[in-house]
Formats: C-alpha cells, structure tokens, sequence
C-alpha cells in the first residue's frame, strides 16, 4: 500500500465511523453532501466549477447499503472520478437536461436520509457538526495549507513598498495563492490610512503609505487558513502597542480555547475570555467593532465566538482568532489539542516573540511587526 492509499484508507475510515454513528443516532439509511465544504470533507476532492453557487456539481453520499456514492450529470461524471474522488467511490450519473441535482438525490435514495442542501422528502444534517474535531489526516493537510498559505502571503509582504496601491499587493497575494493551488476567497490589504478607519479595509486604489495589514482567508481542498501579516515602513509610534494588545488577546483567546474544551464548555466562555482580556489591556470597548473569530476547519469559520454562542469547544481543532485594536490585528490558525497548541501558518522565517495568555498559563509564539525601509 502506497503512502496515497494509506492516507486515503484512513480518511474514509474516520468519515465511516462519523457518519455510522450519526446515522445510527438519527435513523436514517444514508446521509448527502453537496454543498462545497462538506462535499470536500468527505471525499477530499471538489465539486465546485462555480465559486458563486452554494451548492456544487455533485452530491456525494455514504449509504448504509451502498457505501459511498456520488451522484452528478454527464458533463462532470467523468472528471470527477478520474481526477477528484478516491477509487471507493462509485460515480452515478444522469443526463444533464433531465433533472435537478436535488431531484436526482431524490430518486435514487431509498429508505430515509438526510442532505445539505434542499432535496424532497429528505431531512437536513448539521454537517459542521460532522466535521469536528479534526481527524489525523485532516491535521496533516491542514499543516500543508498552513505552510503554504503563511509563505505565500509572506513573500508578498517583504517585498512592499509605501507606493503600492491596496489593489496592486491584493492582485499579488491572490496570484502567490494561486501558484500554490490555494484558493483565495478574502483577500484583505489595508495600507496605514484605511487600516485605521476600517476593521474590513477590502483593497482600493490607495497607497499603502506608513504600513500595512495584510489578511487572507486561504483554502484548499476544502480546508481554510486565515493569517494576518503586519509590514511598517514610517509606522505612527502607537503601533506598536496596539498590535502588542490584539497579540495577547489573541493569545488569551487560544488559551482559553484549550481550557473551556477541558471542560466540555462552549463558545461563549471563551468569549468571556476575550472580553476579560480587552479589560484587563484598558481597552474594554474594542471587541465590539469586530467580530473575535473562533473556530476554523472545512468552513472559514466553524463558528463565531460570540456572548451567546453555545458550540462546543473541541479538540483537535483549528481555531483562527481575529482581535483588532483600532489600526492593527493580530490573526493566525492555531491547531489546539488538549495539551499542546501549534500555529498552522508559520514559516519559522518571520520575526515572532512568545506572548502569555492574560490569565492562563499558556503562551504561544505570536507573529510581529516586519520593520522595511521607506527609501
């Protein structure tokens, strides 16, 4: 057996044993995904040709019966099982002309089943609940993207000057992206003036002037990483501060991230968490202007961290927080596991200091500043 098969035969196992167990749970016969993400988590492949739809090409499915089926038109079948789905797999197809995807699920299920998306007669899965925590090879892919994704925004932001427009250095880390097989879909480049006006600085024509914040929401074979990169040129002098004040809250984040999954809690409490640590930093108003982030894997964000987010805290599993204080951000995608944490998007070639969680003892390696020259 080839490392590939391995890899493969260990995935389908842990979406088996996932999906035995929530058919068991709720009575049905068989289970479908179509939406992309899920599509993703379950077959590790893409049924996506449109970025704009919410629901893919193709439905794959695990029926109790028939194992894993995916079911599409005759525009995609063969594509899809020759370069996007694992050999168990069995593809079903049906003329494109003759029938919605939704319809076509439809009449090939028997017994009962639940989807993600809208089909007759057919329940509806909670598939982010599906997808977590992380299994072992979701984390090996994930620590792949991670890499990548930090290298490819890195390589960008060395190479800035004060005179490039937010549009200019949006198009380059999309293509620095792009050249690694990483989709991109935010792309975040505020220069010193709209950085410190807006919490969302999506790129305009404006020169990046004194600094810059660059931000990413990256993807790849269904897996998301989000990372934040601070380059100053003639940066204000509170700059500094602030993003030493969005590092620890992000860290306390973290920190209690781990801490609430000890002890089976929900989002809410870290979000107790990050408000306490806004506090504690005399700035007990400034999560109120952005939201915080929380917990990341086969959706940007799982879920918000929020007063009243009731989800649970799970380990192993990605968790990208997102603290802003006025004109700077601290963010990266963070693997917790009970006792250990490890940030995903990292080269190890970026300056970095440790910073200790406010009220845990727990600290973290969290990214700097990258002081360049204006000249």
């Amino acid at each position: 057996m080839t490392d590939e098969d391995d890899t493969v035969t260990r995935h389908l196992d842990n979406r088996r044993e996932r999906l035995d167990e929530y058919l068991d749970r709720e009575g049905l016969d068989a289970v479908w995904f179509a939406r992309p993400n899920s599509f993703s988590w379950l077959t590790g492949g893409s049924n996506v040709v449109s970025r704009d739809a919410d629901v893919g090409v193709a439905a794959a499915g695990y029926d109790r019966d028939d194992g894993w089926v995916v079911i599409t038109d005759n525009i995609e079948a063969q594509r899809l099982a020759d370069e996007e789905l694992p050999d168990e797999f069995t593809v079903e197809e049906t003329a494109w002309y003759e029938s919605s995807l939704a319809d076509a699920v439809a009449d090939r299920t028997t017994g009962s089943a639940a989807a993600d998306f809208d089909v007759p007669g057919l329940a509806s899965v909670n598939a982010s609940a599906l997808r977590q925590p992380l299994s072992e090879t979701d984390i090996e892919r994930y620590r792949e993207l991670g890499r990548e994704t930090a290298d490819a925004v890195e390589r960008v932001a060395r190479e800035l000057e004060p005179e490039d427009t937010e549009h200019e250095v949006a198009a380059a880390l999309k293509i620095s992206l792009s050249t690694r097989g990483i989709n991109a879909p935010v792309v975040l480049a505020g220069g010193s003036e709209r950085a410190q006006k807006y919490r969302h600085f999506t790129p305009t024509f404006t020169e990046l002037g004194d600094y810059a914040i660059l931000s990413v929401t990256a993807e790849r074979g269904g897996l998301y990483a989000s990372t934040t990169r601070t380059v100053a040129f003639d940066p204000p002098e509170w700059l500094s501060e602030r993003h030493s004040q969005a590092m620890q809250v992000e860290t306390s984040a973290l920190a209690a991230t781990q801490a609430v999954s000890r002890l089976n809690g929900t989002a809410s409490s870290v979000f107790d968490n990050i408000m306490a640590a806004y506090e504690h930093l005399g700035i007990p108003e400034e999560w109120r202007e952005h939201h915080q982030g929380g917990a990341a894997g086969y959706a940007g964000r799982e879920w918000f961290a929020s007063p009243d987010t009731e989800r649970p805290v799970e380990t192993p599993m990605a968790y990208a927080y997102n603290p802003t204080v006025q004109g700077a951000k601290s963010e990266d995608t963070v693997l917790v596991t009970e006792d250990d944490a490890e940030v995903l998007t990292t080269t190890g070639e970026w300056p970095t200091r440790p910073v200790r969680g406010w009220d845990h003892e727990f600290a973290i390696e969290r990214h700097e500043i990258l002081h360049l020259s204006s000249e």
